[in-house]
């Protein structure tokens, strides 16, 4: 018999959300996993003692928490998310008759809070995971990516640029008293300076240049000088407003509705507002350890100082001491490379394509500081300047000497007019980057960053509601990033597994192994070496254990065994 179900709703019921919330769901072990408890300690300055109540400061940080965990971008979207969910309604408290907040509490309870609060909450999550022996902290790969500001282009309007007050005021002068002769000035070259413009009766005349006295007293038309009121629409018509209309930028437009969002372009993308975000991930289990917000009119190379203060900060705290910081070439500055000696830190990020280690046909001589060309002329120093943004140290050599040079054509110093080579003041700390970029190491690491921090700036930005932030201001926008990194470190805090005893004690003999294998390569090697100077063979019995440790590619057969008195077959030793 078939069955038909028939929908009455009931006036009164009984439901308990715990018994019907799964005990693997990501918001019931996120509630078993972390005590938002010390929230209310850190918000009560914040509020007063008298007056309605205000939101709970526990239920306020996981809705947070909550849409950037469900890839929200909308205060709306996470109040119509959390009403028809029941896993949330219990991560936050509410029952399902309990009417939620309105999503305006959420925006303002946010621009209440302090970054303070949400850099406390994160470093409570931070602390979980060291604990748990999820960070190793020793070495941190550090990246920047652009995210998309709450503002448009079509809204920037041009900064306000005051005119000259000698010229207003002698414009106001001019118009108040309109029966005096109006005085012009034109102080752009090319254009005729006019002292006096009489009234005349004809307007149209006095457009065009025209006098018709004259031509009615001479009968002919004499040729006048152009008029001033002409030279004024001619020069309106070839630069409008006598100033060349230059492109949008920083410098000359902003945004209204958020002056902290700064127009940024990406290879390959169109221009548009953008923030700057730092991220630093530990290298050995992809955690995030700090995050910041900058304005995108900045380089990396400029945040690379305060992101590497705060990492070690946040690692000092929890008795971890950062030693190593890998970061792509966009951070190569001298004040980088200074900032990361200062704190003792060692740095593995490639120079930039400009930098010069060694000059062709010159050689440096540190204590007398000057180059030496081949042909044995000295470029002294003589002074420094700024130039680009960077300090240049300049070397130069008297031009005579230079005259009958036989490698004049092919010398990189040699310009039009002076001789010349121009260093950056930092080029010491870019000389020991250059160096320590060259090790087997520095390639290493230089993969293992393209693995670790750009798949979590993806994720952050494709999973995690980073695309483009909500908020307007610098500051909202470092608690939206902040919110979002401990959403990124909960959910690898949730998939984390404690390794067993079994495992460690086969990690350990694993690694023995491979140490036992790299010890016998090295063996063979050193006999490899030896056996140029040696008439001994191996034996085959020696040949056959080599090979089963996997150091050689085949044993010796028995009727290749035969004494050789000076020359060693090449087929006899083959290395892996």
């Amino acid at each position: 018999m078939q069955g038909k179900k028939e929908r009455q709703e009931k006036l009164f019921i009984f439901y308990q959300l715990s018994e019907h919330i799964p005990g693997d769901n990501l918001y019931r072990r996120l509630n078993e996993l972390l005590d938002f408890g010390f929230l209310y300690k850190a918000t009560t300055h914040y509020y007063g003692v008298t007056g309605p109540k205000s939101i709970d400061p526990v239920v306020f940080m996981k809705l947070m928490l909550v849409g950037y965990l469900e890839n929200l971008n909308s205060d709306r979207d996470i109040i119509r998310m959390a009403s028809m969910r029941m896993d949330i309604r219990y991560f936050i408290g509410y029952d399902v008759d309990q009417a939620l907040p309105w999503h305006s509490t959420l925006s303002r309870t946010r621009q209440l809070y302090s970054i303070d609060v949400f850099t406390a909450l994160f470093k409570k999550v931070l602390k979980q995971c060291i604990d748990k022996g999820m960070v190793s902290g020793r070495r941190q790969a550090v990246d920047g990516f652009f995210i998309k500001a709450n503002a448009s282009l079509d809204s920037l309007v041009e900064k306000e640029i005051l005119e000259d007050g000698e010229r207003f005021g002698h414009e106001l002068t001019a118009n108040e008293d309109k029966e005096q002769p109006v005085t012009l000035k034109v102080e752009e070259k090319g254009y005729q300076e006019v002292k006096e413009i009489k009234p005349k009766k004809n307007f149209g005349d006095v457009i065009h240049g025209d006098s018709t006295d004259t031509a009615a007293s001479t009968g002919k038309k004499q040729p006048s000088e152009p008029s001033p009121l002409n030279v004024a629409a001619r020069n309106e018509q070839e630069n409008t407003g006598l100033k060349q209309k230059k492109n949008p930028g920083n410098d000359t437009h902003y945004s209204p509705s958020d002056p902290d969002a700064k127009m940024s372009v990406k290879p390959g993308k169109a221009t548009a507002m953008n923030y700057l975000g730092e991220v630093s991930v530990d290298t050995a289990t992809h955690m995030i350890t700090h995050v910041q917000v900058f304005t995108a009119e900045k380089n990396d190379s400029q945040c690379l100082a305060a992101v590497v203060t705060h990492v070690k900060n946040n690692l000092m705290e929890n008795a971890i001491a950062l030693q190593e910081i890998v970061a792509d070439t966009g951070f190569s500055s001298g004040d980088a490379l200074k900032a990361l000696e200062a704190n003792g830190i060692i740095g593995y990020i490639p120079n930039r394509g400009r930098f010069n280690y060694e000059r062709d046909g010159f050689l440096f001589d540190t204590e007398g500081d000057y180059y030496e060309c081949q042909n044995g002329k000295r470029l002294t120093f003589r002074g420094t300047q700024f130039d680009g943004g960077y300090f240049m140290k300049r070397y130069l050599v008297n031009r005579k000497e230079c005259a009958g040079c036989p490698f004049k054509e092919q010398c990189s110093a040699y310009g039009q007019k002076i001789t010349q080579i121009r260093e950056t003041i930092d080029k010491p700390y870019y000389d020991r980057m250059h160096v320590r970029m060259q090790t087997r190491k520095a390639k290493i690491l230089k993969k293992l960053r393209q693995s670790t921090v750009e798949p979590v700036i993806g994720t952050l930005v494709n999973n995690l509601g980073i695309k483009r932030v909500n908020t307007k201001g610098l500051s909202q926008a470092n608690k939206c990033l902040t919110m979002a990194a401990i959403a990124y470190n909960l959910k690898k805090m949730l998939k984390h597994k404690p390794r067993l005893v079994q495992d460690n004690i086969k990690s350990c003999i694993y690694s023995l192994m491979v140490a036992f294998k790299a010890g016998l390569k090295a063996i063979a090697k050193f006999l490899h070496l030896s056996m140029n100077r040696c008439p001994k063979l191996l034996t085959v019995k020696d040949r056959k254990t080599l090979f089963l440790a996997g150091i050689v590619q085949q044993p010796l057969k028995q009727k290749e065994h035969k004494p050789i008195k000076n020359q060693i077959p090449k087929t006899c030793f083959s290395l892996t």
